[in-house]
């Protein structure tokens, strides 16, 4: 309708115009011709309505795809997820996971806490670094979102958290910290490669027999639990998403 005001309008003033500067010669000769034909006229098609936006799902729920009744957990695992709910405000989705059984649930959970808690040469941070590498990796969607939140928390640095998942050898590691990313890769990506000068190199940069056992450990453990997780479909909670995501002022 639009179109159709502005070129009758256009036309009518061309008309008037003319007329009045020339007058009546102007007008005999616009009698000699056929009438001119109307422009054909858009017509504007109505527009429907936007249809309303649907319902948002949870990324994290199910847990996992396999339709896995939970067992009644005994007193020791009640106390540990009761432990999660208190410090952290929810259960991790990998133990909800592994719920079904109660001996397995124990098993992984008495696994995880003696490798990435227990008093070891490398420090905390650096064993979720580890875990976040070999997920890198694998391309582990649960274990790069979990445990990518860890990294940001421990060394309080979003943009580390970050590269570690998309390309460690972007971040600006010292050397100790970059041998080790380096061999947890080659361990994941080629475990049959790796021989004496890959210790070799660990050693180099101050790490003890101790140390490169707990690398090592730390890299299988990972190996195992990525494939678990891709295999299941197993969804990260969603709350990992937002934690320490702001820079330090």
């Amino acid at each position: 309708m639009a179109t159709k005001v502005r070129a009758g309008v256009g036309a009518e003033k061309g008309k008037s115009g003319t007329a009045e500067i020339k007058g009546t010669p102007a007008k005999k000769a616009a009698a000699g011709k056929a009438p001119a034909k109307a422009a054909p006229v858009a017509v504007a098609k109505a527009v429907p309505a936007a249809a309303p936006a649907p319902a948002r799902v949870r990324d994290d729920l199910p847990a996992i795809a396999l339709p896995l009744a939970p067992a009644e957990l005994d007193a020791a695992n009640r106390a540990y997820f009761d432990k999660c709910l208190e410090k952290i405000g929810f259960v991790p989705n990998v133990l909800q996971a592994y719920a079904f059984d109660v001996a397995k649930l124990s098993a992984f959970a008495a696994m995880y806490n003696d490798l990435m808690l227990a008093p070891s040469g490398l420090s905390k941070l650096e064993r979720e670094m580890i875990a976040v590498v070999v997920s890198a990796v694998n391309r582990c969607y649960y274990c790069l979102t979990a445990h990518g939140a860890a990294v940001r928390q421990l060394s309080g640095d979003p943009i580390l958290g970050e590269q570690l998942v998309m390309n460690y050898r972007a971040a600006r590691l010292d050397p100790r910290r970059r041998a080790m990313l380096d061999f947890a890769a080659k361990l994941t990506e080629r475990p049959n490669e790796v021989e004496e000068e890959d210790r070799e190199a660990l050693r180099r940069v101050g790490l003890s027999e101790r140390d490169i056992w707990d690398v090592s450990a730390v890299v299988g453990f990972f190996n195992m639990s990525n494939r678990i997780a891709s295999a299941t479909d197993m969804r990260p909670n969603e709350a990992y998403h937002a934690q320490a995501r702001t820079l330090p002022e």
